[in-house]
C-alpha cells in the first residue's frame, strides 16, 4: 500500500476509513489473481509477479523524504510503531473479510488444484489467493518501510538486499527463534494454532522466489474454515503474524541502523582513519567466529573511511590473517595522541554485546601501546 496505509495512520484510528481502503486493496489484488494461471498457484510463480507488482513502483515513491514530509520531527521508533499497528488493523479487517468466503468447499479446491486447465484459476483458489497475496504484499512493505525509517537503504535490484527483504518481512530467520517469539505474543488460545502457522518456518534462499509463494500459501491454508472461539482464525493469525513481521523487521533493522550510526561516530571523530580501521579489525578477528553486527561494522567503516577521507586500503583489504605484530608497527609509526583509537577498539569490541576476554587482552595491550606513544 503506498498511500492508503499512510493516509489510514494520518486518519488516527477512522474504522470507515480503514474498511474502505482495505477493499480498494482487495479489489486490486482480486484484479492481479484474474491475472495469474492455475500453473502460477501450483508452482509458486505468483510470488515473483507480487513480488514486481508490490514493490517496483512503490521503492520508486517511498523513500526518507517521503516519510519525513508526513513525520517530520518524529523519531523513527514512533513512526514505527504507528505504522505497525496500523498494518496490524489492516491485516485483520482483511481476514475477517476474508474468512466469511472460506469453505470446506475451498479445502477441497486447492487440493484438486493440480487437475484444474492450466489457464484458469478456480474462483474458491482465487479467494484463498487474494488473502494470501494481501497479506504478503502489506508485510513485504511494512518491512520495506521499517528498513527506510531506520535509514538502512534496500537495493531490491540486488539479489542479496531482496532476499532479506523476504527473509525478514515472512520472519524466515531462525524459524525456533521466530515461533517462539510469537508463542509469548499471542493469547494462549491461539498459541498451539501460531505454533502450527510457524512449523518448518525455516527458508531455503537457494529455492528461488517460486518457492516461496509455495511456502506463503502453504502455511496460510491452515486459516480456512477453523473457527477460535467465534473469531475466525484468518483475523487472528492475519493480525498476530503481521505484527510480528513488524516486530522482527524492527528490530533487524533498528539493530543495523545502529551499527551503521556506530560507524559513522567512529569514523567522524578519528583522527587515524587507516589506522582506525586495522585496529577495529585486530579487536574483531580476536575472536574466530565473526558476528554479523561485527562484519556490519567493518564493512561500513571501510566505505566511510573511502568516502570521508579518501582512504582505500588494499593490503588491509587481501589480508587472511591479522597478525597483531604489524599494527603495533604502525602504531608506532604514527606521532601524536593515539587515544582515538582506544575509544574504536572499545566500541567494536561491545557492537554484539559483552567483550570477550580476547578481545580484553588485545585492547589492554593497546592502552599499552598507546599510553607509550
Amino acid at each position: 500500500m503506498t498511500e492508503t496505509l499512510t493516509d489510514a495512520v494520518d486518519a488516527d484510528g477512522d474504522d470507515a476509513a480503514e474498511r474502505e481502503a482495505v477493499e480498494r486493496e482487495r479489489a486490486e489484488m482480486r484484479e492481479f489473481i484474474k491475472g495469474l494461471s492455475a500453473d502460477d498457484i501450483k508452482s509458486g510463480g505468483w510470488f515473483t509477479k507480487l513480488m514486481a507488482q508490490a514493490m517496483n513502483s512503490y521503492t520508486d515513491k517511498v523513500d526518507w523524504r517521503y516519510f519525513q514530509e508526513r513525520y517530520e520531527g518524529v523519531p523513527a521508533d514512533a513512526v514505527v510503531d504507528q505504522r505497525m499497528k496500523m498494518a496490524a488493523r489492516y491485516a485483520a479487517l482483511e481476514g475477517g473479510l476474508s474468512a466469511g468466503a472460506y469453505t470446506a468447499a475451498v479445502v477441497a479446491t486447492l487440493g484438486s488444484l493440480g487437475g484444474a486447465s492450466p489457464a484458469t484459476v478456480p474462483a474458491a483458489v482465487a479467494t484463498v489467493m487474494v488473502d494470501v497475496a494481501f497479506i504478503s504484499r502489506l508485510q513485504l512493505r511494512l518491512a520495506y518501510d521499517i528498513s527506510v525509517l531506520y535509514r538502512v537503504p534496500l537495493d531490491l535490484s540486488d539479489p542479496d538486499d531482496m532476499w532479506k527483504l523476504i527473509r525478514v518481512a515472512f520472519t524466515i530467520k531462525s524459524g525456533e527463534v521466530v515461533r517462539e517469539g510469537v508463542v509469548k505474543a499471542v493469547p494462549v488460545m491461539v498459541r498451539p494454532l501460531i505454533k502450527r502457522f510457524y512449523s518448518k518456518a525455516v527458508l531455503s534462499a537457494a529455492k528461488g522466489l517460486p518457492f516461496v509463494g509455495k511456502f506463503l500459501l502453504q502455511r496460510n491454508v491452515i486459516k480456512i474454515g477453523i473457527p477460535v472461539v467465534g473469531v475466525p482464525l484468518a483475523v487472528v493469525l492475519n493480525r498476530h503474524t503481521t505484527l510480528l513481521a513488524g516486530r522482527h523487521a524492527q528490530a533487524v533493522f533498528r539493530s543495523e541502523a545502529r551499527v551503521i550510526e556506530t560507524a559513522e561516530r567512529l569514523s567522524e571523530r578519528s583522527r587515524h582513519p587507516q589506522l582506525m580501521l586495522w585496529v577495529a579489525w585486530l579487536v574483531i578477528a580476536a575472536e574466530k567466529k565473526i558476528a554479523d553486527d561485527e562484519a556490519l561494522l567493518m564493512r561500513h567503516l571501510v566505505r566511510l573511511v573511502r568516502d570521508r577521507h579518501q582512504v582505500v586500503d588494499e593490503r588491509l583489504a587481501r589480508l587472511v590473517d591479522v597478525d597483531p605484530a604489524e599494527v603495533w608497527r604502525r602504531l608506532e609509526a604514527e606521532p601524536g595522541d593515539l587515544s582515538d583509537l582506544l575509544d574504536v577498539a572499545d566500541r567494536v569490541a561491545t557492537v554484539n554485546g559483552a567483550v570477550t576476554a580476547r578481545r580484553k587482552a588485545v585492547i589492554s595491550e593497546l592502552r599499552e601501546r598507546c599510553g607509550r606513544a
